[in-house]
């Protein structure tokens, strides 16, 4: 049940309008940027109380205070203020440690500003469940910390022209999208495949099919495995459009593998019967396919 202080923010999330201001604007309650009150007995009771609060909700106090200076003028109620906004939206409060810790700023955040306007564009624009967002947050922190109108909604537009619509449309397990940046991270991977031979379509399906795509290392994920499967394998590109998949399966620990002990019994699978199916499994099909195959000798 919300409270009366979260109750009075509610509206905004049924009603999103455009941010007011920049994103986290700092309750700054210091007499000028930057200055530390003066200790009195209270304050430094107050400050003691505050550091004992974050311990509560699983938080390092000294880290806080280091990435987050403002934190030290921020009065306790302010912080509670930003407890009961993620509270009223369903994330728990064990979960509070690994969010403020990921994202220390969130700590001396005014929630009106900085927290429902988010939740009001997942809400409303990307059209996840409110039983949804807690999921959302949990996997990706970092949408509370984005601004919705230079961030978000930028490569929500990108990503349903993509083809993130209807029944694959962005929901809490592909939230992670949202906080990419098109130029910086999106468009190098599409990029790439496209310079592999794909045509844009294509690559389109394939990230709408394993949107994992969009988040994996052009140097270090795609160029080593499309390398592999070229060239070791000597895979048909027609394949990974089918099976797009196969990226998100370590190169080491399966793909090569797998591959090795297919080849050295002249035997071959699908790719993705190879990769999708568990070990014992995969063990049992050898067995099957060299029992075929000299039972044809």
């Amino acid at each position: 049940m919300l409270t009366l202080q979260t109750q009075t923010f509610f509206p905004l999330i049924l009603n999103p309008s455009k941010t007011l201001i920049p994103k986290f604007k700092t309750l700054n309650y210091s007499q000028s940027p930057g200055q530390i009150p003066i200790p009195t007995s209270n304050s430094g009771l107050r400050f003691h109380d505050k550091l004992l609060y974050l311990k509560t909700l699983n938080v390092n106090p000294q880290k806080a205070l280091q990435q987050n200076p403002n934190f030290r003028s921020t009065p306790l109620e302010s912080l509670k203020l930003v407890e009961n906004c993620l509270l009223s939206m369903g994330i728990e409060r064990g979960a509070f440690g690994r969010i403020f810790d990921m994202h220390p700023q969130l700590l001396s955040c005014d929630p009106y500003f900085d927290l429902y306007p988010v939740f009001g564009f997942l809400l409303n624009e990307v059209k996840i469940p409110f039983v949804d967002i807690r999921k959302a947050v949990v996997r990706c922190p970092r949408l509370l910390v984005c601004d919705v109108d230079e961030k978000l909604r930028p490569t929500l537009r990108f990503l349903r022209n993509l083809g993130f619509v209807r029944m694959n449309a962005v929901s809490c397990q592909t939230t992670l999208l949202l906080v990419s940046s098109v130029e910086v991270t999106i468009m190098p991977k599409l990029d790439y495949l496209m310079s592999l031979g794909f045509e844009y379509d294509e690559v389109a399906r394939m990230v709408v099919r394993s949107p994992a795509l969009l988040t994996y290392s052009v140097a270090n994920n795609l160029m080593p495995k499309i390398e592999y499967f070229l060239s070791v394998m000597n895979g048909d590109l027609g394949e990974l459009k089918r099976f797009p998949q196969f990226f998100s399966f370590s190169l080491e620990g399966k793909i090569k593998r797998r591959h090795r002990l297919l080849a050295e019994r002249g035997l071959t699978m699908p790719l993705s019967e190879m990769l999708k199916i568990s070990d014992g499994e995969f063990n049992n099909r050898l067995i099957e396919m060299k029992l075929r195959l000299l039972s044809r000798r």
